[in-house]
C-alpha cells in the first residue's frame, strides 16, 4: 500500500472546499495531512502558527509542475503559489481546531479505511504507516483535523437560507438548458420474431399499408392499441422518451426529426418496425415542473458563496511573518476593482493549475514559457479575475438576484447579456456556406491492388480480367497482390497516383462486382487496382445539418454577446490593472536575486596568487552570511515581519 491510498478520506474532506471553483486551491500534501511534526526549519509564521521549508518542500513534490523551474520568473511564481497555498492550508486548519470531534468518531473513521485497504491485520497496518513515514498517533490527529473540516463545511452549509422565489426564477430565466424535457415521439411499432417477416410488412407499409392495422395484425408488443408506443389519448400516441424503446431502436427513432418509417431494427432477438408520426424536440420545463431542480441547482450555488466567502474572510488581516528569507515571496495588488484587491497569488495559482500552462511546460524550455505565459496566458487570466470580483457588485447594482461565487456570478451575468440573442434564417446560411467543407463526406471504396514488374504484363492482366476472384488471377497472371480494404479519398491510405486512379479516374472498367483502374505506373512497379463498393463523395444538404447549425451560431453568438455586455459592465468600474508593473518588479527583482557568473581569467589571472578565485569564493561566502544574517533579522524586525492579504 502506499500513501496516497491512506489520504484519501482526507483529501475527499479537502475536496469539500475545491468544489465551489475559487480561484485558489488547497493542495494538500503528504505531511500535512499527516501531522509532521515541527521540528523543520522554520519558514513562515501564519497568524502565529509555523510553517517549516519542510512542509513547503512537500507541497512542491506534491505537483511535478513546481519542480518545473528552479531560477528564473517561473520559480519566483512557484514559490508564491507554494506559500499562498501553505497559507490558506494553515488558515483552514486553525480555524476548526475548537470543533470538538471525539475519539470513536476518529476510531470508526481509521476503521474504515483500514478495512477498505485490507490493513484490518495490525502488523500490515504498522507496516504500511511505517512505509509512509507515519506513525498511528499522528495519522489519527489528521483524521481528527480532517473530521473538523467537514464539520465545519456542514455547518457552514446548513446556515444557508434557503433559496427565495425571485433566486430561483432568476437562475431558471439565465440558464433555460438546463431544465429541459428529453425529446419525444409520437408513434407506433411492429415487433416480430422473423426478419424475412420483418422486411415483408416493411415493403407492405411502404406501399402504404395502413401502420396500426398491421401491428394489430403481426406485432407481439401494443398489437391491443395498433402498435402505439405510448397510451391512446385524445386519439393519439402519448409521446415516449427514447428510453421507451431499446438502444438501436430509439437511434434509429429519433433521428427521424421529421417523421418516418425506420428500417428493419434488429434488438434482442427480435425485429422492429418504427414509424414516427411527430417529433418533439427538447423544450424548457415550465418554472413549476422545474422547481425542484432549481432550488437543487442554487441551494448548491449560495452554500458555494459561504465556503468562497469563509475562506475570504479567514484571509482578512492575516499575519505572515518570514523566519527564512529563501521562502520570502511579493504578493501585490495585480488588479483593483469595486474596491478590492486581487492578489498577484490568484493569478499565479489560475495559470498553475491550467491545461494549456501543463501542456507548455512539456514543449518549451521554462525561460520561454514564462514569456509566453506573461504575455497571454496571465493578462487572460487578470481580465477573468477582474470580471470575477466585479460580478457581486454589478448584479446587485443591476438589482440582479444571483446566487454563488463570484464567478458563477459573472457567467451568469454573462448570461443575463446574452439573453434576447437570437438566430436567423440568414446566419444559418452564412454559417453553412463559409464552412460547407466541413459537411462533405469524401468518397470511399474497397480497393485491391496487382502489382506486377512490366507494363505488358499489367496491361495484359486488365484486359483479360472480366469479374471473378481477382486475387486468384491477379497471382496467376505474374502480380503480387495487396489488401487495402476501404480507403477514403486523400486520407493518405493510396499514393497519389493511385487515389487518383480511383477517385479522380474519368472512366473505370467494369469487371463482375468491382471495376478496374487503369495501369498505374508506380515507381518501378505497374499496379491495376480493384475496385469495389465505390461511394462518391457527398455534401450534407441544409436541412440536414440545420438544427446543428443553429446550435452552434446561437452558443457563438451568446458568447460574443454576454462577453461584450460583461466587458461593457466592468468597464464602469473603472478596475486597474497593475499587471505590467507587478511583472516589470518581479523580473528586476529576480534578476537581483539571480546569481552573477563569474568572470573568465586568463590564465596569467589563473595562475599566481589565485586571487581571483578566491575573491569569488569569497563573495559566495559573504553572501551566503549575509543571507543567514538577514534571515536571523527578519524573526525579530518589523520589516521582515510583513503581513500579506
Amino acid at each position: 500500500m502506499n500513501k496516497k491510498k491512506l489520504v484519501n478520506v482526507l483529501m475527499g474532506v479537502l475536496a469539500l472546499l475545491l468544489i465551489v471553483g475559487m480561484a485558489y486551491q488547497f493542495t494538500p500534501n503528504l505531511g500535512d495531512l499527516f501531522g509532521r511534526k515541527q521540528d523543520g526549519t522554520p519558514a513562515l509564521t501564519v497568524n502565529g502558527a509555523t510553517v517549516t521549508a519542510e512542509d513547503l518542500e512537500a507541497v512542491r513534490r506534491s505537483n511535478p509542475i513546481l519542480g518545473s523551474a528552479d531560477t528564473g520568473v517561473l520559480a519566483d511564481d512557484f514559490k508564491t503559489y507554494i506559500v499562498a497555498q501553505k497559507v490558506e492550508q494553515t488558515l483552514v486548519t486553525n480555524a476548526v481546531r475548537d470543533i470538538r470531534v471525539s475519539r470513536n468518531d476518529v476510531n470508526a473513521k481509521v476503521k474504515e479505511v483500514r478495512e477498505a485497504n485490507d490493513l484490518t491485520d495490525n502488523k500490515k497496518w504498522t507496516d504500511a504507516l511505517q512505509g509512509a513515514g507515519l506513525t498511528d498517533a499522528s495519522y489519527r490527529e489528521q483524521v481528527r483535523q480532517s473530521l473538523a473540516i467537514e464539520r465545519k463545511v456542514d455547518e457552514l452549509k446548513k446556515a444557508v437560507p434557503a433559496p427565495t422565489e425571485a433566486e430561483l426564477r432568476a437562475y431558471y430565466d439565465l440558464t433555460p438548458e438546463r431544465f429541459q424535457t428529453d425529446a419525444r415521439i409520437q408513434g407506433r411499432q411492429i415487433v416480430v420474431a422473423d426478419k424475412a417477416k420483418a422486411q415483408d410488412l416493411l415493403g407492405q407499409l411502404k406501399a402504404g399499408a395502413d401502420f396500426a392495422k398491421l401491428a394489430g395484425e403481426n406485432s407481439t408488443e401494443f398489437k391491443d392499441r395498433g402498435g402505439a408506443l405510448g397510451p391512446i389519448e385524445n386519439g393519439a400516441p402519448r409521446p415516449v422518451a427514447q428510453v421507451a424503446l431499446p438502444s438501436e431502436v430509439g437511434a434509429a427513432a429519433f433521428a427521424l426529426t421529421d417523421g418516418g418509417l425506420t428500417d428493419v431494427v434488429e434488438s434482442g432477438g427480435k425485429f422492429y418496425i418504427v414509424k414516427v408520426e411527430k417529433y418533439l424536440p427538447p423544450a424548457p420545463k415550465p418554472f413549476e415542473e422545474a422547481k425542484s431542480d432549481l432550488t437543487t441547482a442554487v441551494t448548491e450555488q449560495k452554500q458555494n458563496a459561504a465556503l468562497e466567502a469563509w475562506v475570504r474572510d479567514l484571509k482578512k488581516d492575516v499575519k505572515i511573518e518570514y523566519k527564512d528569507i529563501n521562502w520570502k515571496t511579493e504578493n501585490p495588488a495585480v488588479a483593483t476593482v469595486a474596491g478590492q484587491d486581487i492578489p498577484y497569488s490568484d493569478v499565479v495559482g489560475q495559470v498553475v493549475n491550467n491545461q494549456q500552462f501543463a501542456g507548455l511546460l512539456q514543449q518549451v524550455p521554462p525561460e520561454q514559457a514564462a514569456g509566453l505565459v506573461n504575455g497571454i496566458l496571465k493578462p487572460q487570466t487578470v481580465q477573468q479575475l477582474i470580471q470575477a470580483y466585479a460580478a457581486p457588485t454589478i448584479a446587485e447594482r443591476l438589482k440582479l438576484n444571483l446566487t454563488g461565487t463570484r464567478q458563477e456570478q459573472a457567467a451568469a451575468l454573462a448570461a443575463y447579456g446574452s439573453r434576447n440573442v437570437r438566430v436567423s434564417a440568414a446566419d444559418i446560411s452564412a454559417f453553412y456556406a463559409q464552412n460547407k467543407a466541413q459537411y462533405a463526406n469524401p468518397a470511399s471504396a474497397a480497393v485491391a491492388e496487382a502489382n506486377f514488374k512490366d507494363q505488358a504484363g499489367a496491361v495484359a492482366f486488365r484486359n483479360g480480367f472480366s469479374g471473378g476472384n481477382f486475387v486468384t488471377a491477379a497471382s496467376k497472371a505474374g502480380g503480387t497482390v495487396s489488401e487495402r480494404g476501404t480507403v477514403t479519398a486523400g486520407d493518405g491510405g493510396l499514393s497519389e497516383e493511385l487515389n487518383a486512379a480511383v477517385f479522380s479516374a474519368k472512366s473505370l472498367k467494369d469487371a463482375g462486382e468491382g471495376s478496374l483502374s487503369d495501369v498505374v505506373k508506380v515507381g518501378e512497379r505497374f499496379v491495376v487496382l480493384y475496385i469495389t463498393d465505390l461511394k462518391p463523395a457527398t455534401t450534407q444538404p441544409l436541412s440536414a445539418v440545420r438544427d446543428e447549425i443553429e446550435a452552434q451560431v446561437l452558443a457563438q453568438k451568446k458568447t460574443e454577446a454576454g462577453q461584450k455586455f460583461l466587458d461593457t459592465q466592468v468597464a464602469a468600474l473603472k478596475p486597474k490593472d497593475n499587471l505590467k508593473a507587478v511583472l516589470a518588479a518581479q523580473e528586476k527583482r529576480v534578476a537581483a536575486q539571480t546569481p552573477k557568473a563569474p568572470a573568465k581569467t586568463t590564465p596569467e589571472e589563473g595562475s599566481g596568487t589565485g586571487s581571483s578565485g578566491t575573491g569569488s569564493t569569497d563573495t559566495g561566502a559573504a553572501q551566503g552570511s549575509e543571507g543567514q544574517s538577514n534571515e536571523g533579522q527578519s524573526t525579530g524586525t518589523p520589516a521582515e515581519g510583513t503581513s500579506e492579504r
